[in-house]
């Protein structure tokens, strides 16, 4: 299957372009032929996308937007199965978690839906101010204009939806540029926008590479919006071309998680299983780094190794399967890599860290120090480090020992307890009795420190991509 960019309702897929294979990680197979952009592309969607606002998304009334989201949400409920078996192909991720993506993704486009008819703004007491007599203020919500959303392949449809979602809920046009891995549903996407009567213009599709497609969007001046999910790297190079550009970036983390003396332990291994390894850890917010308190943590630790061990490694189509492929090759033996570097510097693995071609089988690791890789950096694989603690306050300054601070997660039946650590980590979210790699899409989604700027989450997302205006009015008389 050959596909092309989708620009103004028209795809690009002259035979002059260069091509792209898009291959299936687990094994090899061609899942489809990617017709690359160029800048010349990104010109002229960016020109079409301004056009496009101006005179049909400033008119668009928010009933109307609501109505193609709604569309757009029933559509792919009755498409579901076809669009979890490209993300399965695509992007190698088992068919239980893909099926589970697009039900969030379904319920995005719900949320948006709804919140594009409450979009309120406020009316402010001007006499409350000296010389404010006489005088009414109003503050409303106003869309930015055109919207550059860039996404990455770990959750193809429901990280774009975070973005195109709300952004259309707000009477904004998009450029979407989808990771080069996982194109296909990025395409598939688009097509049902169109199916769902979305205009033609409003969400303008650009398949290319980073440094041409996505290097274009982030400097053009006529796109004062965007929103990134991807590595620190590729973050710190879009906001310096951004200038200043809103933006929104999420940029990983290493998530902490401490298990206290009195968690419920088999709750906290089922837990922390799924949110270290599922997708092969291949989520922004994988658990990455669990503290146990000394009194558990050999208990605590054979359970996780146990339940570890009866993951089921395979082919991503299979019902049953638990870990698949990693994007890449060289995705794998970067982690296989870091999990030898910790063994020389004298960690101990303690199941796991086996590699064959693109599948890295789930590594417990323990005996680790703050500065190795797998502690330290972001490892986005199926590797986590199980750390003994003693007292509260050493768990908590440990967790936030991180130039990160996405999720975190803490379990305990203390509520005092609960609480107390909750405010003390360093953290965009905590989670109570819930590891840090859950999230929903309801709340506001970010990070501190070097995991990000802003916050998505639909009614967050919308507030990011609008503006404040304010009218005053004087009375005369």
């Amino acid at each position: 299957m050959r596909i092309g960019s989708i620009i103004n309702g028209e795809e690009r897929i002259e035979d002059q372009r260069e091509m792209m294979l898009v291959r299936n990680p687990y094994n090899g197979e061609t899942v489809a032929e990617m017709a690359l952009s160029d800048r010349k592309d990104m010109q002229e969607a960016i020109g079409n996308s301004l056009e496009i606002f101006e005179t049909t998304m400033k008119k668009m009334p928010a009933h109307e937007r609501g109505k193609i989201l709604l569309k757009a949400a029933r559509i792919l409920e009755e498409k579901a199965e076809e669009f979890a078996e490209v993300i399965v192909a695509e992007a190698g991720k088992p068919i239980k978690y893909s099926r589970g993506e697009i039900q969030r993704s379904i319920q995005i486009l719900h949320f948006s839906s709804e919140l594009s008819k409450h979009m309120t703004g406020e009316v402010l007491p001007m006499d409350a101010a000296l010389r404010g007599e006489n005088r009414m203020g109003f503050v409303k919500r106003i869309p930015v204009g055109v919207v550059g959303a860039i996404t990455p392949f770990n959750f193809p449809l429901n990280l774009s939806l975070h973005k195109i979602a709300p952004a259309i809920a707000a009477g904004n046009t998009v450029i979407y540029k989808p990771a080069e891995k996982t194109p296909l549903s990025a395409y598939m996407l688009v097509k049902l926008f169109q199916e769902a009567g979305l205009p033609d213009g409003v969400l303008n599709l650009v398949l290319g590479k980073g440094e041409t497609a996505g290097d274009a969007l982030v400097k053009h001046e006529d796109v004062p919006k965007i929103t990134f999910t991807g590595s620190l790297a590729v973050g710190k190079i879009i906001r310096n071309g951004a200038g200043l550009k809103k933006v929104t970036m999420e940029l990983g983390s290493n998530s902490p998680n401490l298990v206290f003396e009195d968690a419920d332990l088999d709750q906290a291994v089922d837990s922390l299983i799924t949110g270290a390894f599922a997708y092969s850890g291949q989520v922004c917010v994988s658990t990455q780094r669990i503290y146990v308190q000394e009194t558990i943590y050999d208990t605590f630790l054979k359970k996780y190794i146990e339940a570890a061990n009866k993951l089921k490694i395979g082919d991503p189509r299979e019902e049953e399967t638990d870990i698949g492929p990693m994007i890449d090759e060289d995705a794998a033996k970067r982690a296989k890599d870091w999990i030898e570097e910790a063994r020389q510097q004298g960690a101990t693995i303690e199941t796991g860290g086996d590699l064959s071609g693109t599948i890295l089988s789930p590594a417990i690791i323990t005996n680790v120090n703050k500065d190795m890789k797998v502690v330290r950096d972001e490892a986005f694989a199926p590797l986590v480090s199980v750390i003994p603690f003693k007292q509260e306050e050493e768990a908590v300054e440990n967790a936030n020992d991180s130039i990160f601070g996405l999720q975190a997660g803490l379990f305990t039946k203390d509520i005092d307890r609960a609480f107390r650590v909750a405010d003390a980590l360093e953290s965009g979210g905590i989670w109570i009795n819930e590891s840090a790699t859950y999230r929903q899409d309801n709340y506001p989604y970010g990070g501190v420190k070097q995991s990000g700027i802003g916050r998505e989450g639909v009614k967050y997302a919308i507030e990011e991509m609008t503006e404040m205006k304010f009218i005053g009015l004087k009375f005369q008389g």
